[in-house]
Formats: structure tokens, sequence, C-alpha cells
């Protein structure tokens, strides 16, 4: 039975930690997690996704501040001595000294195709730049920043409509699969790791603030790319009052085909609403049940779902009845 200890954080490697958990070829004998984090009204603290289900599986549970610095940690670790390390954005970087301990090594599990964005945040910046396809990447960790030899991969699609948290749970569960292929083949000796092409990599950084600020100058695509990406967080203003945007639908004939069937409307109006313009951010129609359509750079926005500040988010044909939003208004840059 292989021994494992799993590191990870957020929801995104629960998964594939109950994969472990549940495997009878596997033992997870410890977890290690970041820190509780006070959060919320009261202040509270607030276990990590991971930690919550560890403690519900009885798993041993170490959160060290800084692994690669905590004594304690490190000679568990060296004594426990796991057949692997399975890492799934834990959060912090482990060094050289933890990477040598395990006889199979670290095993990565990351969330783009690799060596395609390296780095903090994959899924966001593949649905930013508008990509067909992402999927999962296990590799075996080196000091770098996602730079070790990859061991498997496997695809999905990415739908029109599809958001950062849609994608990271279909990718969260096809994680949870490849990471058991990977230890079996691991044991069996039946994989050989490739080393990745540093010229075909891209980096996906972290997000900042100003990635949210929705700058209607752009193109209608651009625009729902980026709230789909940084969902749901992206925001512009309407009648003074910060508004967030949390879902879109580009109206570009090229994509007509792709929408799901609570948009085909918008097919039967086509010619009507092909032959409108307006000012960049203008709401140039109102669309019966789906709500306000603004013009941009290049095409026209339908918004599917938005938030005004203070108040619950609301579908786009709620947000125009709500606030009696009229063609001619604007929308303009949160400032």
């Amino acid at each position: 039975m292989m021994q494992i200890i799993f590191f990870g954080t957020p929801q995104f490697a629960v998964p594939t930690l109950e994969a472990l958990i549940k495997h009878p070829d596997l033992k997870v004998i410890a977890v290690v997690t970041q820190p509780d984090k006070r959060r919320g009204r009261g202040n509270k603290t607030i276990p990590s996704a991971v930690k919550k289900v560890a403690v519900e599986h009885n798993i041993e549970v170490w959160q060290p501040k800084s692994v690669k610095k905590n004594r304690e940690t490190l000679d568990k670790l060296q004594q426990v001595q796991a057949d692997a390390f399975v890492v799934v954005a834990y959060g912090q970087i482990l060094s050289q000294e933890i990477l040598d301990l395990p006889k199979f090594g670290c095993i990565n599990v990351h969330g783009s195709l690799l060596p395609q964005y390296r780095g903090a945040a994959p899924i966001q910046w593949s649905l930013y730049h508008g990509d067909a396809e992402t999927g999962i990447t296990t590799m075996l960790m080196d000091e770098g920043l996602d730079t070790g030899d990859m061991l498997l991969k496997a695809q999905i699609p990415i739908n029109l409509l599809d958001n950062a948290v849609d994608v990271a749970i279909k990718l969260a569960n096809q994680g949870a699969d490849l990471l058991i292929e990977t230890l079996q083949k691991l044991k069996a000796n039946t994989i050989t790791p490739t080393p990745q092409d540093d010229a075909l990599s891209t980096y996906a950084r972290l997000i900042e603030k100003s990635d949210y600020k929705i700058d209607w100058q752009q193109e209608a695509l651009t625009i729902h790319n980026q709230v789909r990406a940084f969902y749901p967080s992206c925001v512009t203003t309407f009648r003074e009052q910060q508004l967030k945007v949390k879902a879109t639908v580009p109206l570009i004939e090229s994509k007509l085909d792709l929408l799901p069937s609570e948009c085909q409307v918008i097919k039967q109006k086509w010619q009507d609403l092909v032959n409108l313009s307006g000012s960049n951010g203008e709401v140039v129609a109102i669309l019966k049940n789906l709500g306000a359509v603004v013009q941009t750079k290049a095409g026209l926005l339908l918004l599917k779902e938005v938030q005004l500040a203070g108040k619950k988010a609301q579908s786009g044909w709620d947000f125009v009845n709500g606030m009696r939003v009229t063609e001619g208004e604007r929308m303009n840059e949160e400032e």
C-alpha cells in the first residue's frame, strides 16, 4: 500500500484528497495545509476546505506557517517515510529538502496543459485568453515554478459561457482521476517523465484588483472572457453605483450556435440586433426575459447576471425591471 502525504488547501484540492482516501491501495497518513484564517463578520477562525475533509476522516493535520522553515514539520515529514507527496493548490513553495524525501517524489496536480499557464491562476488566464480547451497535468515537482517533468495530461473543452468556478469544478474532478492513474503507473514503473519545453511556456500571474475593471472600449468577446475569467468580481458603474457584472453573453454572429437553449431568442431577433449601434457602454436594447444589451467597441454584450453594491446578485432581466433600465443609458468604467 502506497503511503501518501497530501499537501493542499482550497476546495479545488478536495476531490483529489477524497479520491486518495477512498482508494484501497493508497493510504493518506497526514495532510499539510495552510493555517486557519479569520474571515466573515464575526472574524471567526475558518479551517481550509482540505482540513475539514482530513478531520472528518481522522487524518492527522499539520499547518505550519512556513513549511520550509518549520523544523517540527520537517522532522515529521522525514520520519514518516512516505512513498509520495501529493501537492494540489497548497499555496506554499516546497524546498529541495522536502522534494527529495519521498520515494516516488512530489507529484503536483496542476490546472493547465503545461507548459502553458505555469503559476498561480492558470484557470483564470486560460479563460481570459479565450482558450477552447484546458486540462490537468500531473508532474514531478522541482524547485522551479511549475517547471518539473510532466507525467500525464488530460483535456476538457471550455464552453462559451463557462466561468472560472465551472472550469475549476471540472478540472478538480478530472485531476483526482488523473492523480490516481499517475500514482499507479509510477508504482508499476510504466510512466516516463517528459521534460517541459520552456520555449512554449506561459505565465499565469496572480490576479490584481485592476484586472476586475471593465473597459467598454474593448470588444464584446474580450469583456465576456474577462467577466468569466475573474468571476464573480468584474465591475463597472451604472448611475454612479458600482455594478458587478457576473455573467454575460457575447452577441456575435460566429458564436450564435454555441448559445444555450435559454438564449435562443437571440437567434430569432438577430437581424434586429445586428443593425443596432451606440456609443461604447450604452444600453442599445432590452431583451425580454434576458436583460440589457450593451454596445462595445466591436459587438454587443448581454448582461446576464449582475449585482449592485450592497444587494444580492440578480438576473439581467430582474435588474432591468428593478432599476427600470432604459435604452440610451450608459455603463462607465469603475473609478
